[in-house]
């Protein structure tokens, strides 16, 4: 495991709107995550927690204090530099799957590196692997209307891992499941850790949380306290 963090942020603010509209949603958040980590956020709404994932995710800029990924300075890069350190770097996993209605499951696993213009053999064999990777191959022809709730997100999870990202942002990814599918995702979860790769999730339930290494909470805009296995850290 890295000594430097993979993701550092520094006295990190977001404002949204000016004047007497104007709403800090965050409030100067300090947070490092090490290189393998598994982390949990946790927080009530209107805690910060998903605008701080927004900015981890290169989806929004900070406006004042400094995000390092990998020692990069984030907030120095334009639009389309954030969106390359997106594909190159971040892998996605929604609480609504997101998935394409009428595209089979290994279309829509390859859809990232449809992106980054990798040829249709390159794709398909890699899009392959990876739904054998989370116990898919068998139904790799199936739209997700075909699939049920817990097959679902092992596509979304596969479409995530194609590009093997360094870190994965997973939004509630338990939301919309029940609790004996919820328990096989994050197995799933905890075997991708295992194998190196640096999560950030955030979830409302504690038996969820559990499963990560460290459980940041936010509330009212700041990181009001980091557990680290279950110990205050």
């Amino acid at each position: 495991m890295a000594n430097e963090p993979i993701i550092s942020l520094r006295g990190v603010t977001k404002t949204y709107g000016s004047g007497a509209t104007a709403f800090q949603a965050l409030k100067g958040v300090d947070l490092d995550v090490a290189e393998g980590d598994f982390v949990a956020v946790m927080g009530p709404s209107g805690s910060g927690k998903s605008t701080a994932m927004n900015i981890l995710g290169c989806l929004d800029v900070p406006t004042s204090g400094s995000f390092r990924f990998k020692g990069l300075p984030v907030e120095s890069l334009d639009r389309d530099q954030r969106a390359l350190l997106r594909r190159r770097y971040l892998g996605f996993v929604f609480q609504g799957f997101n998935l394409l209605a009428r595209t089979d499951a290994l279309e829509n696993v390859e859809l990232p590196l449809l992106y980054r213009g990798e040829d249709k053999a390159t794709r398909r064999s890699k899009a392959m692997a990876t739904l054998e990777r989370v116990g898919l191959r068998d139904w790799w022809d199936h739209t997700p209307a075909e699939l049920s709730g817990g097959q679902q997100q092992r596509v979304a999870i596969a479409r995530a891992l194609v590009t093997n990202p360094d870190v994965l942002l997973a939004d509630e990814p338990t939301g919309n499941l029940d609790s004996a599918t919820s328990a096989e995702i994050m197995a799933l979860m905890t075997e991708l850790h295992r194998e190196g790769i640096t999560i950030l999730m955030v979830t409302h339930e504690a038996d969820i949380a559990a499963y990560a290494q460290t459980v940041v909470h936010f509330l009212d805009g700041l990181v009001e306290r980091v557990d680290a296995n279950g110990v205050s850290a």
